[in-house]
């Protein structure tokens, strides 16, 4: 019989490998196994635009901000790729998103021994003082296990993705297969529509772009230093500790860091883009401020609608994209009836405690630790990179303080 993993890790984004890094590292030997469902290690490809950066600081890598030394930051990932210099010499703190998916995957090939990747995790249960759970066709026993299933597209009600009708993820992933669009739809007004609008508009010269939203123009993110320190691990502690109401009032205060806002200079950029195209006379970037898309059809026909007099433009798009963001994945929705037995607030959201661990009855030994799906507790780092490092040695402390108090003497298994 295989032994009893300390933690098991239920998804290998880059949560669960900033915290696959933090087992390597740690002190104690740790008995650790990350269940993966893809084939390999993949954060976001479908928007891995060429030259799309960060929106946040290379320091706050998988590893930085709980270990300044470690050889698996991000400065560690461009010495070894040769690139440390020349980084340097750029003067800029955030890397391309293409080169922090590379510094990921550099990252996870290392601690790939901890990572079983193809095997869905299904049937979990309760069984004595952890878990046992199927994947990849065996039965893996823990004692903790710590979710990290992600975030899933997030599509307008009664709008279903088809052949012409996509998600902003799939970007990349499919338009190679369109052909000399004529006219294309972007709807949303964040970060990631802005950046499909302007891709459209370069990548087919011949096609009219059309970026829907219902605000009147994309509106800029606030990064400046004093916003930034709702990021702050401190922070974390703060926003835990607030009475509701004040939790409610700091996201509201501070949702433009984050959400449905654009980086100033790429607004800059379209804005030239429109003058530009009314002072030589051809319009072909279009942007329909306080409007809505719909009678939205699988062929691409739709309709334009302003939110302010009610004018229609009907559209017989090539493709529609829908940059309408993403919503946590339901953490619990995997564990099958051990769902019933976590506790639950009185709107209906998860009870979880400051180390992120999911309040359950006591019937419950084992611990259940979320990395992400926390936001109504934890603040807006839940499912973000900026406090990705410190969060994962909290949750690993937690484990190994409870793995400790059951078995005093752990077995390294790496």
């Amino acid at each position: 019989m295989e032994p009893v993993l300390d933690l098991a890790g239920i998804g290998f984004g880059p949560s669960n490998l900033a915290l696959a890094i933090a087992v390597e590292e740690h002190a104690r030997p740790v008995r650790a196994r990350f269940f993966e469902r893809q084939r390999q290690f993949g954060w976001h490809r479908g928007m891995l635009l060429e030259d799309a950066t960060m929106q946040v600081s290379f320091l706050k890598d998988l590893v930085t901000l709980r270990n300044p030394t470690s050889t698996f930051s991000f400065l560690c990932y461009l010495r070894d790729r040769g690139r440390l210099i020349d980084f340097v010499n750029h003067k800029n703190l955030f890397p391309l998103r293409k080169e922090f998916h590379d510094y990921f995957e550099w990252a996870a090939e290392q601690v790939g021994h901890h990572v079983s990747y193809g095997a869905e995790v299904s049937a979990v249960r309760a069984e004595g003082d952890g878990f046992a759970f199927c994947a990849g066709g065996e039965t893996v026993r823990a004692r903790n296990l710590v979710l990290a299933t992600g975030l899933e597209a997030n599509l307008p009600e009664g709008v279903e993705a088809g052949e012409r009708i996509w998600h902003n993820k799939d970007l990349l992933t499919k338009v190679d297969g369109l052909e000399e669009p004529r006219q294309v739809v972007v709807v949303g007004a964040g970060q990631s529509a802005a950046e499909a609008v302007a891709f459209f508009h370069d990548r087919f010269p011949g096609a009219e772009v059309h970026g829907v939203f219902a605000r009147y123009g994309y509106s800029p993110a606030d990064d400046s230093s004093f916003a930034n320190r709702i990021f702050d691990p401190a922070a974390v502690d703060e926003f835990y500790g607030a009475p509701e109401e004040v939790k409610q009032r700091l996201m509201g205060y501070h949702a433009n860091t984050n959400y449905g806002v654009v980086d100033g200079e790429l607004i800059e950029e379209l804005y030239r883009r429109v003058y530009r195209e009314k002072v030589v006379g051809r319009q072909r970037l279009l942007l329909h401020n306080t409007s809505r898309l719909t009678d939205v059809n699988a062929d691409g026909k739709c309709v334009i609608e302003s939110l302010a007099d009610g004018g229609r433009v009907p559209v017989d798009a090539d493709v529609i994209v829908f940059a309408t963001g993403y919503r946590p994945a339901d953490p619990v929705r995997l564990l099958g009836e051990l769902a019933g037995r976590c506790e639950r607030d009185e709107r209906g959201r998860l009870k979880v405690t400051r180390d992120y661990r999911v309040v359950t009855d006591d019937s419950v030994r084992g611990g259940i630790y979320l990395q992400g799906g926390t936001e109504h507790t934890h603040g807006i780092t839940s499912s973000l990179l900026s406090n990705t490092a410190v969060r994962v040695g909290e949750i690993l402390e937690s484990v190994v303080r409870r793995v400790r108090q059951a078995e005093p003497r752990l077995q390294a298994v790496k």
